[in-house]
């Protein structure tokens, strides 16, 4: 069984990561798109065909589920992958964690780029997760560019605006970037004490492995990552092993299409 993982930039890595850590015989396919990147300020028409283009290149190279790694991709393109790949081949898109946020919290901050910050879509997640919670939108500019650079002096910078931005009373975060569990610890460092944070990666990664199985795939793999860069067979960038998940996927091979 081979996972194909698709996102602009870094933003795969977390959810990659687990994936790697909780079946490491799990062949992994990285589509990144440097070339493009990012898309967050992208029409949606365009992410859209961005998307399926990745998807099309993954389920060449042998992928059997195509996972949504990135918070724009999966709520403008989710649907139009499903419908375009049909019922037989799992698809499993990113929801910024709020639910579980506001059952462990009632003050949350839910951190994210602009893009995702100014959207219907997050604006219903937190209607219908977190209506009787006080959350407070905050948008983190520079700090998803910031990490694909591996710009550790631009992270520190973003993170720092984020969290004067940030109610000083407030119980938990959300982590609503893909990118930002790659900086948990320095998020962590600049929160007050006792701040939680919620992401994704896991759950995202833990719903691969149920898909997955539920297909019954004997082939267990051979752990390989392979790497596709706007369509080239690559390797992961560098700025990548600036993060300790990036670190634990850099065994790369090319991925031949």
């Amino acid at each position: 069984m081979i996972v194909g993982l698709i996102d602009s930039g870094l933003g795969m890595l977390p959810t990659s990561a687990w994936l790697k850590k909780l079946r490491p015989e799990l062949d992994l396919i990285l589509l990144m798109d440097p070339d493009q990147a990012p898309w967050g300020p992208k029409p949606d028409d365009w992410v859209v065909e961005r998307v399926l283009g990745a998807v099309d290149r993954a389920m060449a190279a042998g992928a059997g589920v195509i996972v949504l790694p990135c918070n724009t991709a999966s709520v403008t393109a989710l649907t139009h992958v499903r419908a375009h790949l049909g019922p037989a081949v799992p698809v499993v898109g990113t929801v910024p964690a709020i639910k579980p946020a506001a059952a462990a919290s009632n003050r949350i901050a839910v951190w994210a780029t602009a893009a995702t910050t100014a959207s219907a879509y997050q604006a219903r997640l937190i209607e219908e997760f977190a209506s009787d919670r006080a959350v407070t939108p905050i948008a983190c500019h520079g700090l998803a560019d910031a990490i694909d650079r591996g710009d550790a002096e631009g992270v520190t910078a973003a993170i720092r605006a984020a969290v004067a931005a940030t109610p000083a009373d407030v119980e938990s975060v959300v982590l609503g970037c893909t990118h930002y569990p790659l900086v948990a610890t320095e998020i962590v460092a600049a929160l007050p004490s006792g701040v939680q944070l919620f992401d994704s990666a896991d759950a995202v990664a833990r719903q691969t492995l149920r898909r997955i199985d539920e297909l019954g795939d004997g082939d267990q793999g051979t752990g390989a990552v392979s790497v596709s860069l706007s369509g080239r067979d690559g390797f992961l960038p560098a700025s990548a092993l600036a993060y300790a998940e990036g670190r634990l996927l850099a065994g790369v091979q090319p991925v031949h299409q």
